[in-house]
Order: C-alpha cells, then structure tokens, then sequence
C-alpha cells in the first residue's frame, strides 16, 4: 500500500471513528402519556413555552424527571425514544420517535416508582402527549420501559426571541433552538450599550435589569456543546414588549 493510500484510509477510519462517537448510547428510562384531553399539557409547562403549537414543539414534546429535567437547564433538548423488552406493549420493530423537552415532570413520594411515582428521584422518566406514544408503543399500556438517547434538534427557520417585561425588566423567551437545542448562556445588546450576560429566570426564560426601550436588539446565545451564535439587530429600535422576533440559527 503507497503512503497516500495509508494516508486516505487512515483519515476515513479516524472519521468513521469520530462520528461513531458524537452517537449518544442508548439509555433506560420509562415512558408514560398524557390523555389529549388534558389541555395543560400543550399551553403550560416548567419551560416556560406557553402554548407548544404556536412554536411548533406542539405534541411531540415531553415532560422529564428530575434527574432529566437538571433545573430547567434541559429545556429544548431534543431526545429520540423507543419502547423495549415488553412483547405485549411495545409496537413491533421498536420504531422511534423524537421529543422536545418542554416541562418538568414532578415527583409524587406518596406512590411507588413502579405506581404513579413514576418521576420521583433519581427515576429517569419522560410523560409524553399521547399523540407521541401511541409511535412507539400500545395506548392501553400504563408505564413501558424504554430507551433513549439525546439528538440534534432540526429546526424551521431561526431562533426566535420573544420580548416581554417593562422598561425596568427586560425578559426573553428563546424557543427553536437548533442542535442542541439547550440554550445554557444569553447576551443582548442594545444600540447604546455594549454586550449584557442575562440570567436564568426559569426554564428558558431570561432577564436583565435594564432600560433597553428604543434600541435595536442583538442576542448571543450559547448552548450546551459550547458553541455560540450572534444574530445582530434581531429587532428594530421600535419593538414592542410581546413581540416575537427571529434571528439566525446554529
């Protein structure tokens, strides 16, 4: 073999061997749904979402356990499940399906983790909507194990900042994220400032105590993998507290 030919085949093993390794493995947890008639699932959550459809998380979102749902930090991930190991209630195949992370699943100590304590510490578990389960697995089952692993998030168009607060008060609600899909760090800047830190309301819901009111917004935003993106001028000098605005994506 010529040292070209060496050259070539060693490059294509390190890059079949680097991409192997971004794959998260599969990991064990279990899944429970929620009845389509219980609305709050779709336009409430620990996230701070609001309603799901009108930023196009919409039913294949899910709520985590504590162990999953880290404080909020989890808020926007994207997981990719699938229903194992029960002959009676997995679908066949084990087809999987891929779900947003939108709220927080509470634990219940007064039940078992196997009988309604389903979320209770440190269980890893997922309630999805029950338009998402009915993908992997029968809807007459209760609780079914199943696995999971985390995945980039694929996104429409680019991140969106919804705006909201007073001129004291400044908040943002930063929704379709894409690939990691968590948001761990947030700047703005405003025309006559430099670059802020903003800090972690809840979920993804972030604050600053500043008058930003008749300047052009700028937003940086960092996710989990440490990679960052800067959409200048997001909105006009004239933007409007609940105002949605959208800017570049990963």
């Amino acid at each position: 073999m010529g040292a070209l030919q060496a050259m070539v085949l060693s490059f294509l093993l390190l890059h079949a061997c680097t991409t192997i390794a971004q794959v998260e493995q599969w990991k064990s947890a279990t899944a429970t749904y929620s009845k389509e008639t219980d609305a709050s699932f779709i336009t409430d959550g620990a996230c701070g979402y609001g309603d799901l459809h009108k930023i196009s998380y919409g039913k294949y979102s899910a709520g985590l356990s504590t162990m999953l749902f880290n404080r909020g930090s989890t808020c926007g991930g994207c997981f990719e499940l699938r229903c194992v190991d029960h002959i009676l209630w997995c679908l066949q195949g084990s087809p999987s399906v891929i779900l947003t992370a939108t709220d927080f699943c509470p634990p219940n100590f007064g039940l078992p983790t196997d009988y309604g304590g389903w979320c209770n510490f440190p269980q890893e578990h997922f309630q999805m909507s029950q338009t998402a389960f009915s993908e992997i697995a029968e809807l007459h089952a209760d609780i079914v194990p199943v696995q999971y692993r985390r995945v980039k998030c694929h996104r429409n168009g680019g991140i969106r900042f919804t705006v909201s607060g007073n001129p004291h008060y400044y908040q943002v609600l930063i929704t379709n994220v894409g690939l990691d899909g968590e948001v761990v760090a947030v700047k703005v800047k405003g025309s006559r400032t430099g670059w802020m830190p903003m800090a972690r309301n809840w979920g993804q819901i972030w604050q600053c105590s500043i008058n930003l009111e008749g300047q052009p917004l700028s937003f940086e935003v960092t996710t989990s993998s440490g990679k960052t993106l800067t959409s200048y001028n997001v909105a006009p000098a004239k933007w409007r507290f609940g105002q949605t605005f959208e800017g570049k994506q990963f």
